[in-house]
């Protein structure tokens, strides 16, 4: 037996090899380095870069365990559906999607398109940098890769066989329990806050039986539409970008799933960022004006996604009574209605839960974080409790504005 035709979990010098028995990306005796680069807690990724050209690939290898060593045994098949997630989100979305070469269903390894002249957007906005073209891909992404997989657009027999296909247990489960039911209930017993705001989680958040209602709302429906084939885990840390292009990566939490679980991930996440400015820029021109993009951005995601969204209904549309006059408006506000629920909820999770963002952990001053935090865990019960109404960027600017006067989206 070979090395490499059996799993095993490959380190830097495995990965070497493998790429030198397995793959024909380089040419024969070039210098190979190997660096494991990645940052996330349950895979393993390798940057593997010819010396003399520059020329590199990713190789992303999944672990059964967590790289924490938690014991929480994970199915290593999640990398296949990474995988053609990417390659089918390639053909729909065109350049918005990083390009797969092969994946190694043995050693669970997925070969990639190396996006060194990218910065993760997450780094950049922490940087304060804004991106005008942002809400234009964004939403484009958005549209084109999730009504393509719906019931209105597929063979209905085609889509279960789909549903069935991407079906991904032990990472719907994370999401289901540290999103949905940790989020307002702290049931697991390891969220945590930052003192100052200990007391207003225990009586706005775990404390609010009407908003524990709508999160069990929310999540049940998570766990029960089958909506289309959504990345499942769509911000900042999973959009590379630079001055031109987005590239969205990393979908492992991909699976059939209410569409506004990822258009409202998105608008959470440049939330973060919003308040990360209010909190650590000086005050002056830049901080007006990167405050005044990621207000906008929010605005035009929703509104563009919704025009991009009823255009393509038009074009994919295949069943009879989707065609139905009236349909595709009412199908649209059953996906901003989720948007809303799901961004409210990626708020109070990131907030209380144990997966923190950086935009909100890098507010050194104690006092000034538990005033940010306690601005978007108002604008989060805003958005849950009332996500019916939040239909047009507009709506959403008004509840943001409440916690923010004076700030003007750009």
């Amino acid at each position: 037996m070979r090395k490499f035709d059996k799993y095993f979990l490959m380190e830097e010098a495995d990965i070497l090899e493998y790429v030198g028995e397995k793959l024909d990306f380089f040419p024969e005796g070039a210098q190979l380095t190997c660096k494991e680069i990645g940052d996330g807690n349950l895979n393993y990724v390798f940057r593997v870069q010819d010396a003399a050209s520059g020329t590199s690939i990713i190789i992303k290898h999944s672990g059964e365990d967590t790289r924490a060593k938690s014991g929480r045994k994970i199915n290593v098949d999640r990398n296949r559906i990474e995988s053609e997630i990417l390659v089918r989100h390639g053909e729909l979305a065109g350049d918005c999607v990083p390009k797969v070469y092969t994946y190694d269903p043995v050693m669970c390894c997925c070969v990639m398109e190396d996006l060194k002249d990218y910065d993760v957007m997450r780094k950049a906005l922490l940087e304060h940098r804004a991106f005008p073209f942002f809400a234009e891909q964004i939403s484009s992404y958005l549209a084109d890769i999730t009504l393509a997989t719906t019931d209105v657009a597929m063979d209905h027999k085609q889509k279960k066989e789909q549903v069935k296909r991407y079906i991904n247990p032990d990472l719907c489960s994370i999401t289901e329990q540290l999103v949905y039911s940790d989020s307002v209930g702290n049931f697991s017993g390891k969220n945590y806050t930052v003192p100052a705001l200990a007391d207003f989680v225990q009586r706005e958040i775990y404390g609010d039986k009407a908003l524990r209602l709508e999160a069990a709302k929310l999540k049940f429906d998570f766990m029960n539409h089958a909506q289309a084939l959504i990345h499942g885990d769509l911000h900042t840390g999973s959009i590379f970008i630079n001055d031109r292009q987005i590239k969205v990566f990393d979908p492992e939490f991909a699976c059939y799933a209410p569409i506004g679980y990822d258009v409202g991930n998105v608008i959470a996440h440049l939330l973060f960022a919003l308040v990360n400015a209010q909190a650590v820029m000086p005050q002056g021109g830049e901080k007006d004006a990167f405050s005044g993009w990621c207000l906008g951005a929010v605005r035009d995601t929703i509104d563009l996604f919704a025009r991009k969204f009823l255009e393509k209904f038009d074009q994919l549309v295949t069943d009879d009574m989707a065609k139905t006059p009236g349909f595709r408006e009412f199908y649209l506000a059953g996906v901003l209605s989720d948007t809303a629920g799901t961004a409210g909820i990626e708020l109070i999770r990131r907030i209380v839960g144990v997966a923190k963002v950086a935009d909100i952990t890098g507010i050194a001053d104690e006092a000034e974080r538990a005033r940010q935090e306690q601005r978007l865990l108002l604008i989060a019960k805003r958005f849950i409790l009332n996500r019916a109404e939040l239909a047009s960027g507009a709506d959403y600017l008004r509840v943001i504005g409440e916690q923010f006067p004076g700030l003007e989206a750009k």
